[in-house]
């Protein structure tokens, strides 16, 4: 039996993989959703530097799970990145859905598309909070979601703990040694970004393709389960 370890992207909880958890407990596997601190129903929880890295092998040693899979969605790639080379032998893989990936002393803000001045500038702005996205936003993005899954998504969200944005990440290891796959999300662009792409020529990394948007697991909950039961096959 695997043991999933399931961790959503930013301002989401355990809620957003309420879709994907049945399915992977119907095939005779352990399924548990994390709710990272400071986000959801831990909403008012510190988050510092390192906090939900240890969030994520805390629910590990917590269960004393064997066979894990973490798997990591958008911003909680960084975290689940960490954590998986953290846990030792318990590990079977680790996923990342459409998702950054941890490099050793840089943090997500480092790595934002709009740069690290604008992030800190937009938590200065929401007193150290990333904001949620809106509805609007979600339907102007163009990522395959419907009204009723967008209006989940919103439904689930709380700000988001900056500390965690722009705290660095700490590897002990190239994250290209680790077994991992990586589901690029082809609605939220074509390619995976240069990082990624490098660590994909590592042997023990695959890529898959899913034809959805960035929230797959909101969008093509059923498809994502499947694809998760294949990761831990190693296919």
């Amino acid at each position: 039996m695997t043991d999933f370890v399931l961790v959503a992207g930013a301002w989401l909880g355990s809620s957003a993989w309420e879709e994907v958890v049945p399915r992977l407990r119907a095939a005779g596997h352990g399924a548990h959703a994390v709710t990272l601190s400071g986000l959801g129903e831990r909403r008012g929880e510190p988050a510092g530097r390192q906090t939900h890295v240890q969030d994520v092998v805390g629910e590990v040693e917590r269960r004393d799970l064997r066979d894990v899979v973490l798997v990591g969605h958008s911003y909680a790639g960084i975290p689940v990145g960490q954590a998986a080379e953290r846990i030792g032998d318990r590990l079977t893989r680790v996923v990342f859905v459409d998702s950054e990936v941890p490099t050793d002393g840089a943090s997500f803000a480092d790595g934002w598309w709009e740069g690290r001045a604008a992030m800190e500038a937009a938590l200065a702005e929401n007193d150290g909070f990333w904001a949620p996205l809106t509805a609007a936003d979600y339907a102007d993005a163009g990522q395959g979601l419907t009204d009723e899954q967008i209006g989940r998504i919103v439904a689930g969200s709380t700000p988001h703990p900056g500390a965690s944005l722009t705290d660095p990440a700490v590897l002990a290891r190239p994250l290209g040694e680790l077994p991992a796959t990586y589901v690029k999300c082809l609605l939220d662009g074509p390619e995976p970004n240069p990082t990624v792409a490098a660590l994909l020529a590592s042997e023990p990394w695959r890529l898959v393709e899913m034809d959805t948007g960035h929230w797959p697991m909101f969008s093509r909950p059923h498809e994502l389960a499947e694809l998760l039961l294949r990761a831990a096959d190693g296919s």
